[in-house]
């Protein structure tokens, strides 16, 4: 089945006002640049959007924090944007913060039909506050539910038209957990082949998660916090 559509603006043309979105990526690497931006294009609002991180000031989920359009963050890292910071202390915005590996399970088991985890992270800290703690073998655990996203949007390096997705490096840490969870998966690929020309042993989502996928452009793949040797002196 040819999955293909011709741009983000087609990929995302169902996504409206209250969804919620889980958006893959690590920090800023292998997010779903096209799809976030014609989100803001489109002006979509009262998002729940599911991520690792908030993005930046000026890119990634930021953008959608800029515009007001996202409702509620649900992430793990949220320590490079002073946007989400300002929204959060001024009440404007709804933040779930979440141990990244409770994270990336509650991904988990949503895409393997799960309906909930226990996990020992958390446990007799705020995080537990609220939530249902069970003793196995001595060692107490909490009940985590799992996610349930409208929309599931992640980013690969390269797909093809049936939606088989390789990724690369650290862009593998959310997108492949994320692209099984979403009710409706969405990808964008840096490049789009005919179907059979990817490596079989190599995929690492098979085409069976996704449901639509288009080939992506103007990837900037910033650097969150740019660190480098200063130069020596000669």
């Amino acid at each position: 089945m040819n999955k293909q559509v011709q741009s983000a603006e087609e990929a995302i043309q169902d996504i409206s006002n209250g969804n919620v979105l889980m958006l893959g990526g690590f920090g800023l690497c292998g997010i779903p640049e096209n799809c976030i931006a014609a989100l803001v294009r489109k002006g979509v609002t009262g998002l729940t959007c599911i991520s690792n991180n908030a993005g930046v000031d000026d890119f990634g989920i930021g953008l959608l924090l800029k515009q007001k359009q996202v409702k509620k963050m649900i992430s793990s890292y949220v320590g490079e944007n002073a946007e989400f910071e300002r929204q959060l202390l001024s009440g404007e915005l709804e933040v779930e913060l979440i141990p990244q590996g409770t994270l990336a399970t509650r991904c988990m088991a949503s895409g393997y039909g799960m309906p909930a985890i226990y996990t020992p992270a958390g446990v007799g800290t705020e995080v537990a506050e609220g939530k249902e703690v069970r003793n196995f073998n001595g060692k107490d655990y909490l009940l985590e539910y799992a996610f349930e996203a409208d929309f599931a949007i992640v980013k690969a390096w390269k797909g093809d038209t049936q939606g088989n997705l390789v990724y690369k490096d650290t862009a593998r840490n959310f997108n492949p957990l994320m692209a099984m969870a979403g009710k409706i998966t969405i990808a964008e690929v840096e490049e789009l082949v005919p179907a059979g020309q990817l490596d079989a042993n190599n995929i690492q989502t098979p085409g069976i998660y996704v449901h639509r996928i288009f080939q992506g452009s103007g990837y900037e793949k910033r650097i969150e916090q740019r660190t480098v040797r200063p130069r020596s002196v000669v």
